[in-house]
């Protein structure tokens, strides 16, 4: 079975999460915002195995140690869309400007596109592109567990900013309306920040998106 653990990361407390297979042991990480130390303790006091690194897209909280973990653990980074490659080559200038640690830049192993799969031993997620947020933002959904892995596409009663470059309000709606809502009412979304909620209570009452 697929499980996983939020850990809250970095001065902005981005929910970086380990999602691990619990035959084998095997994990992976999604968005390594920073505070290794923090990650490598819940790795080994959970006894897995870090095997990749998953980006739903590259702001400083969400990819600002990735390319370190990468490099001391030999972990090929997987993801996000190509549409953040600028991102990425600005992790630097991103660090100094809101006063994270030092922060690598990073060639992905793996670019993701709209309809891409990632696997974790025989575990497989779905990929979606949900630009908006920033251009190159994706979704990691496993319908095996109901869960969606969003990063900063949707919140709990509320939505991602729009107001950095390369963000576009209306792509994001759309994003939310067409790539994650027909993944069910009752599919539970792990948020970039804040608590769980559910696609279903989202359209209902999210003040953004509600009634979409």
């Amino acid at each position: 079975m697929l499980r996983y653990r939020t850990v809250p990361v970095t001065p902005f407390a981005q929910n970086c999460s380990l999602v691990w297979d619990d035959q084998t042991l095997e994990a992976a990480v999604v968005d390594p915002g920073g505070d290794l130390d923090v990650l490598e303790q819940q790795v080994a006091s959970l006894g897995l195995s870090l095997k990749q690194i998953w980006l739903t897209h590259a702001h400083i909280d969400h990819a600002g140690a990735a390319g370190e973990l990468a490099r001391r653990l030999q972990l090929p980074i997987i993801g996000p869309h190509r549409g953040d490659q600028f991102w990425i080559d600005a992790l630097p200038q991103q660090s100094s400007m809101f006063g994270f640690p030092p922060a690598e830049a990073f060639t992905p192993v793996r670019w993701l596109e709209d309809g891409d799969t990632v696997t974790l031993g025989a575990h497989t997620l779905h990929v979606r592109h949900c630009p908006g947020h920033t251009p190159g933002h994706v979704v990691f959904h496993s319908p095996e567990l109901q869960r969606a892995f969003v990063g900063d596409v949707l919140f709990a009663g509320s939505i991602g900013r729009t107001d950095f470059p390369g963000g576009d309000h209306d792509t994001l709606v759309a994003s939310i309306v067409e790539r994650l809502w027909p993944m069910g009412d009752d599919t539970v979304f792990i948020p970039g920040h804040g608590p769980e909620s559910t696609f279903g209570r989202e359209r209902r009452s999210n003040p953004f998106v509600g009634g979409t």
